[in-house]
């Protein structure tokens, strides 16, 4: 059970800090506070998710592993790493905390001055006509695939024999920060199911409609990335 709060908790900052500062503090962003006096913008949007992963992985990672995202959880499965049991556990308690963060993040909203609920409210993703870069479906899907499959492929190397323990955390947040500058104008990046669903859920609307492509993408790249290393490294690594 302490692995299943850790990952709760990890993915509850996660959410909290990061859809936080999207919604909160993000004016640059179109879905994010209109009158806010300044802005952390896109960059300070994206050292805000990184950083909620860094300090999450060094504070629950030797609980849990810090997966905190249900793509990287099944990717540990497909690869072997984490058993049937303790990954329908972390799933379970990842969605819950995004959940549980998300109508957090609903009540500090709702209680600014004219708060309205508007599409893809809280930092939902979403993609097409009217979100952020207003990109095509298939756009949206390659990327949110492509860059799950980095995501994990840097996670796999860096918690490898291979690779540095001491460093994996902050080897795996700026790869988040470097994920979200490239695809926060696309999707408003999510390469984590439960990250997009806690939001979805609340927002409902276009937000709950698109939820689909931000379950089935990034599962997806983290099973060909699980594969990936499965196929070619992991009998290197083993071996070194």
């Amino acid at each position: 059970m302490k692995k299943y709060l850790a990952e709760f908790i990890g993915t509850f900052s996660l959410v909290l800090f990061g859809c936080g500062a999207a919604a909160v503090a993000g004016k640059t962003i179109p879905i994010a506070v209109a009158d806010a006096p300044d802005g952390i913008g896109l960059l300070g949007i994206a050292l805000a998710f990184g950083f909620a992963v860094v300090v999450m992985c060094y504070a629950i990672g030797p609980i849990s592993g810090c997966h905190i995202n249900p793509a990287i959880t099944i990717a540990m499965l497909v690869a072997k790493k984490i058993s049937a049991k303790d990954s329908v556990g972390y799933i379970i308690a990842q969605f819950a905390g995004a959940t549980l963060a998300a109508c957090a993040l609903y009540f500090i909203r709702s209680n600014s001055p004219g708060f309205a609920m508007r599409e893809w409210a809280l930092a939902s993703n979403g993609w097409g006509p009217g979100y952020l870069g207003g990109y095509s479906t298939a756009a949206a899907f390659i990327t949110e695939t492509i860059l799950t499959f980095l995501f994990l492929f840097v996670i796999f190397a860096v918690t490898s024999k291979l690779g540095n323990s001491n460093m994996a955390g902050l080897a795996i947040g700026l790869t988040l920060v470097l994920i979200h500058l490239l695809a926060i104008p696309i999707t408003g990046t999510s390469v984590n199911p439960a990250r997009s669903f806690g939001p979805a859920i609340l927002a409902g609307g276009k937000a709950l409609g698109q939820l689909w492509l931000f379950i089935v993408a990034p599962i997806l790249g983290g099973i060909l990335a699980a594969l990936f290393w499965r196929g070619v490294f992991e009998t290197t690594t083993e071996a070194a």
